[in-house]
C-alpha cells in the first residue's frame, strides 16, 4: 500500500496583487488579476501527484465552468477524480486571495464542499482502507474529516492532518492522527498557546505530542520547521528566497510530507522534502501554478 487518498477542498482562486492593503471603507488600485485552480485538498493531491506519488481525490464540486477547469487540471497531473461528486445547485468553492509584498489574505466560500457527508465518505470506505496515508484538511466539514479518519484507523491507515482553517479540535480526534503540519497562526489556535518563536513552536510540539500524535510539524515561513523525530524536537532552517507569493506554500509542504512517508522515507526526510517544495511554492505566483515539478526539487539546493 503506497497510495494517498485526500480528503478536502477544490476552488477556484480569485487572485489579485495590490501594493497596499485597504482599510475599512478604502479602495484601491490592484494589479495581475488571475484564476487559478486551488483549494487545499486539491492543492496537497497536485503536489503529491508532481512528486511521483499515486493519488486520488475525494470531494464536491458544483456543476458550474470552474469545475470543470479544476477537475481537468487534476487529471492533467493524473490525479484520480473519479471520486469528486458534481453537485447541481450549489457553485464549486471560491477563494478571494489578495497579494501584498508575497504575503496573502484569503477569504473562502465553500460552495460545494461543504456538501461532503459522512455518507459520502462511507461510499468510499474502501479506497481509504487500501491506501497508505489518508491527507485531509478543514475546508469541508467537520463531520466528513472524522468520520474519514475513523476508517483510517480502524485499517491501520496514517492519517496527515492540515488543521486549516484552524479551530478548537477534540482531544478524542487529536489523539487519532499521527501527522499533523499546523502553521503558527493554527497552532495557536489549536493548543491555545503563543507560537511567536521556535521556543514558542518547541513547546507548542511538546504539547500537542502530549495529545498522542506521533509527529508534530510546524511550519514558520521564513523561519524554518519545528518538529519531532521521536522524541527530540528539532529545528530546521530554511533558505532566504525571493518570496512572491506564499499561497499553497502550506499545503505543498503537506503534500510533499505526505509523499515522502508514502515512499517510506523517514520524517526527517519528509521534512526536508516539504521544507524544498514549499520554498520552490513560495516562489512563484499562484496556488497550483506554483507547484513545483520534481525536476525542479531535485535541482533545488537548500
Amino acid at each position: 500500500m503506497s497510495g494517498i487518498v485526500v480528503i478536502g477542498s477544490l476552488n477556484m482562486d480569485l487572485v489579485v496583487t495590490t501594493p497596499k492593503i485597504p482599510v475599512m471603507g478604502e479602495t484601491v488600485l490592484g494589479s495581475g488579476f488571475m484564476t487559478v485552480p486551488g483549494g487545499k485538498g486539491a492543492n496537497q493531491a497536485v503536489t503529491a501527484a508532481k512528486l511521483g506519488g499515486k493519488v486520488s481525490m475525494v470531494g464536491c464540486v458544483g456543476n458550474d465552468t470552474f469545475s470543470g477547469i479544476l477537475l481537468n487540471n487534476l487529471k492533467k497531473y493524473s490525479v484520480d477524480t473519479s471520486n469528486v461528486k458534481i453537485v447541481d445547485g450549489v457553485p464549486t468553492g471560491v477563494a478571494m486571495i489578495v497579494v501584498n509584498e508575497g504575503n496573502n489574505f484569503i477569504i473562502v466560500d465553500p460552495g460545494a464542499n461543504y456538501q461532503l457527508t459522512p455518507q459520502m465518505i462511507d461510499s468510499v470506505g474502501e479506497l481509504i482502507k487500501k491506501s497508505y496515508i489518508l491527507a485531509v484538511q478543514l475546508e469541508i466539514p467537520l463531520d466528513a474529516v472524522e468520520r474519514a479518519i475513523d476508517i483510517a484507523k480502524d485499517n491501520k491507515v496514517k492519517v496527515l492532518l492540515d488543521p486549516a482553517p484552524a479551530r478548537k479540535l477534540e482531544d478524542s480526534l487529536l489523539a487519532k492522527v499521527d501527522i499533523i503540519t499546523p502553521n503558527e497562526t493554527e497552532c495557536e489556535i489549536i493548543t491555545g498557546l503563543p507560537v511567536k518563536s521556535t521556543d514558542d513552536a518547541k513547546k507548542a510540539v511538546e504539547y500537542l505530542m502530549g495529545k498522542g500524535i506521533p509527529n508534530v510539524i510546524v511550519t514558520m515561513g521564513g523561519k524554518g520547521v519545528v518538529y519531532n523525530s521521536g522524541k527530540e524536537i528539532l529545528h530546521k532552517t530554511v533558505p532566504k528566497v525571493k518570496v512572491v507569493d506564499t499561497t499553497a506554500a502550506g499545503d505543498s509542504f503537506t503534500g510533499a510530507v505526505a509523499v515522502a512517508l508514502s515512499q517510506g522515507k523517514s520524517i526527517d526526510e519528509a521534512v526536508d522534502l516539504g521544507n524544498k517544495v514549499g520554498t520552490l511554492t513560495a516562489m512563484k505566483k499562484g496556488a497550483q501554478t506554483s507547484l513545483p515539478t520534481l525536476e525542479e526539487v531535485l535541482n533545488f539546493n537548500l
